[in-house]
C-alpha cells in the first residue's frame, strides 16, 4: 500500500479524525503564548519525543488547530531548516476560548498567521528563541523559577513615557518575563525583564529623533525608570532590558551608543543569538553591560 506524503503548506482531506488529548491543549496554549514556535521549541518545553510530537503537530495542522506561516517557505526552498514554524489557527483559539482562555479574542487567527511576512516571523521567531531557552535554562537551575509574560501583566504591555520634554510616546517591548529566585530560608527575590529582539533592522540613531530607533527606545526605558513608571502602573520593584541580537558588530555599537545614557546604562543586558544554543548557560555571566568589561549574569 502506498501512503501519501501530507502537503506541507495544504491541508489533506485525506489525513486521519483527531481526537483531542490533554497534550494536544497543552501544544495550542504553546503556541497561542508565543504566537510563533517551531516544532523543536515545542519538542524541547514539553520533554517528549519529537517523533510524537511531530505527528500530533501533523495532526493539528490539518484540521485547523494550527497553521505554518508561508512565509518560512524560503527555508524549505533553500534548503535550509526543516524544524516547521506553527502560529495558532482558528479552530485552536477556539479550544482555548472553550476551556475559559479567552486571550485569543475572536480574531480569524488562521487567516492572520497565514499572511505574515518573512521579516515579521523571523522577529517573532528571535523572540521565542529567548523566551524558550530562558525557560529551559530555569528547569536546570535549582531555585530559580521562570515566570512567563502572562503571569506578569493581564493585559499586552504598553506605556507612555516623555524623554527630553518631548511628547508622550509609546514603549511597547518585544516581550517580558521575571526570573524569581528561591534562598534556602525560603524567602523569595524576582527579577523582571523587557525583551528587545534586534535583526538589525531598526536604525541606532536617527537625524530625526521623532523616528523609531533604538537610541530612542534607550532614552524611553530610561525615563520609564526616572519617572517611576515601573512601579505606579505595573507594580514592578525594578526592570532591566535585554537585548538579543543576530550581529556582534551591531551589539557592540549597541552598548556604545547606550554607554552615552546619562543615567540609564545599568538598566541594558546584551547577548548575541549564538549563546541561546546553549539554554542553561543563559543564568550565568554571558550577558554584556555599556558598564562593564566583565560579562555579567541576570542573577
Amino acid at each position: 500500500m502506498i501512503r501519501l506524503r501530507s502537503p506541507r503548506f495544504g491541508r489533506s482531506p485525506q489525513i486521519r479524525r483527531i481526537q483531542i488529548t490533554a497534550r494536544d491543549r497543552e501544544i495550542v496554549a504553546l503556541v497561542a503564548r508565543h504566537r510563533f514556535l517551531r516544532s523543536t521549541h515545542i519538542t524541547a518545553l514539553l520533554g517528549t519525543l519529537s517523533q510524537q510530537i511531530s505527528r500530533r503537530l501533523q495532526l493539528l495542522y490539518h484540521h485547523g488547530y494550527l497553521e505554518r506561516p508561508r512565509a518560512q517557505l524560503e527555508y524549505f526552498y533553500r534548503g535550509g531548516s526543516s524544524h516547521m514554524v506553527y502560529g495558532l489557527g482558528t479552530k485552536g483559539a477556539a479550544l482555548l476560548r472553550d476551556a475559559a482562555s479567552d486571550s485569543c479574542g475572536e480574531s480569524n487567527w488562521s487567516a492572520k498567521n497565514r499572511v505574515v511576512g518573512r521579516i515579521f516571523l523571523q522577529h517573532a521567531l528571535l523572540v521565542s528563541d529567548v523566551l524558550v531557552a530562558a525557560e529551559l535554562a530555569c528547569r536546570e537551575r535549582d531555585g530559580v523559577r521562570f515566570i512567563p509574560q502572562h503571569e506578569l501583566f493581564a493585559e499586552s504591555i504598553r506605556w507612555h513615557v516623555k524623554t527630553n520634554g518631548e511628547r508622550k510616546r509609546s514603549v511597547i517591548p518585544d516581550a517580558a518575563f521575571a526570573l524569581e529566585r528561591t534562598a534556602p530560608d525560603g524567602s523569595t527575590e524576582r527579577a523582571n525583564f523587557f525583551l528587545e529582539a534586534d535583526r538589525g533592522t531598526t536604525p541606532i540613531t536617527r537625524t530625526n529623533p521623532a523616528q523609531s530607533s533604538f537610541r530612542r527606545k534607550f532614552l524611553a526605558y530610561e525615563a520609564t525608570w526616572a519617572q517611576g513608571i515601573h512601579q505606579r502602573q505595573f507594580g514592578l520593584h525594578r526592570f532591566r532590558v535585554l537585548t538579543v541580537g543576530t550581529s556582534a558588530a551591531r551589539l557592540k555599537a549597541l552598548r556604545a551608543e547606550c554607554s552615552k545614557l546619562q543615567s540609564g546604562k545599568g538598566l541594558f543586558f546584551f547577548l548575541h543569538k549564538d549563546a541561546l544554543a546553549n539554554p542553561a548557560s543563559l543564568l550565568d555571566a554571558v550577558w554584556t553591560s555599556p558598564q562593564s568589561l566583565q560579562p555579567v549574569s541576570l542573577l
